[in-house]
């Protein structure tokens, strides 16, 4: 593992932009790790988490032998060269992807972020047209695992269905990680922003709680991009999710007794939004420690960096070396490029 604790933070250009900094980061940081439920196993095969690392074959902890997807036809075919490592023991879910490098779903929230900012707008029947196009594209991406949504999707669409009614009732953490790119490119002051987040992940997540806890993250938010403090924002502003009599119980615990044992580090968003909360509170002043912590302990831990790598970098920045690890690094600095070079999206 690199070390990533130096605490120079990345240039301010845009108080949303480090939302989708963050999260990329803390998506990146935690894709070795993702889906360790063992954390003795974790420990062992990947030690302290301090930085970027590449995955190692085989994943001590995967299941992906017991998930399978078998197209209807072409239009459903998303698993393409990776469908061979389905149903085998030991894949690690991000075997092909390299150090610093990004999942499936936050490779899906920069190509959103880029749409949006190229476009100057978001539709969400061009983005549509966007992931059909990106996730049918053999060669688009070297990620084996395609979350549970994208599968339910591309049945819908293979059977015939329009892609804009082909979401499902989703009930997966996953369904945030594309809210900090909405934030970055349309801007926390946009004022249609919580209703264009609420059409955005309601076309994949159609269930009710995903979506609460979609407008709670954007609410947090776009009050720390204001320049509120992060920790009061959450208690204000993510209330139906979490408490301070919580909070102050779960302080006196440590990170993976919290999220591990009184919360799931599984995906499902009853507990995996307030962990991701939880983790974001405690280290509110410290963007590293923030994401290390989330990758440590395990589960889906990719996910819920979309709500602690964001909510901790809109809140104090992201550190120089994280962000020059970052493999969509250029991509990212390249939207939201400096004032004095300020150009139209091409």
């Amino acid at each position: 593992m690199s070390d990533a604790s130096a605490t120079a933070t990345a240039p301010e250009r845009d108080p949303g932009l480090n939302a989708l900094r963050g999260a990329l980061v803390a998506d990146a940081v935690a894709m070795p790790v993702h889906w360790y439920y063992d954390r003795d196993k974790l420990d062992r095969d990947y030690g302290p988490i301090t930085g970027y690392a590449a995955p190692k074959s085989p994943h001590a902890d995967s299941i992906l032998w017991r998930s399978s997807y078998t197209p209807l036809n072409d239009k459903g075919d998303i698993l393409r060269e990776q469908a061979q490592y389905w149903g085998k023991r030991g894949i690690h879910y991000h075997q092909f992807l390299e150090a610093g490098e990004n999942t499936l779903n936050f490779q899906l929230a920069l190509a959103l972020a880029e749409l949006v900012r190229r476009n100057r707008d978001y539709n969400p029947e061009r983005w549509l047209d966007e992931y059909v196009a990106f996730m049918l594209t053999p060669g688009k991406h070297r990620d084996t695992y395609v979350e549970e949504y994208h599968r339910h999707f591309f049945t819908n669409l293979a059977s015939g269905r329009k892609p804009i009614n082909c979401g499902v009732k989703d009930v997966h953490i996953g369904g945030l990680a594309m809210v900090p790119a909405l934030v970055a490119a349309l801007g926390p002051s946009h004022p249609d922003l919580r209703r264009i987040v609420r059409v955005h992940v309601g076309l994949t997540h159609k269930d009710d709680e995903v979506l609460l806890a979609a407008d709670a993250l954007t609410r947090i938010l776009v009050r720390v991009a204001a320049g509120d403090d992060l920790r009061e924002a959450i208690l204000e502003q993510g209330s139906d999710w979490i408490s301070a009599a919580k909070l102050r119980d779960w302080e006196k615990q440590t990170d993976r007794t919290v999220v591990g044992r009184l919360l799931s580090s599984a995906c499902y968003i009853p507990d995996a939004f307030p962990a991701a909360l939880f983790l974001a509170w405690r280290h509110a002043e410290n963007f590293t420690a923030g994401v290390t912590a989330n990758a440590a302990v395990g589960g889906d831990n990719c996910h819920r960096g979309a709500v602690v790598g964001a909510l901790l970098g809109v809140a104090g920045g992201i550190p120089a070396p994280l962000m020059a690890g970052l493999k969509a690094h250029a991509r990212v600095e390249d939207l939201f490029p400096p004032p004095s070079v300020a150009r139209p999206p091409a």
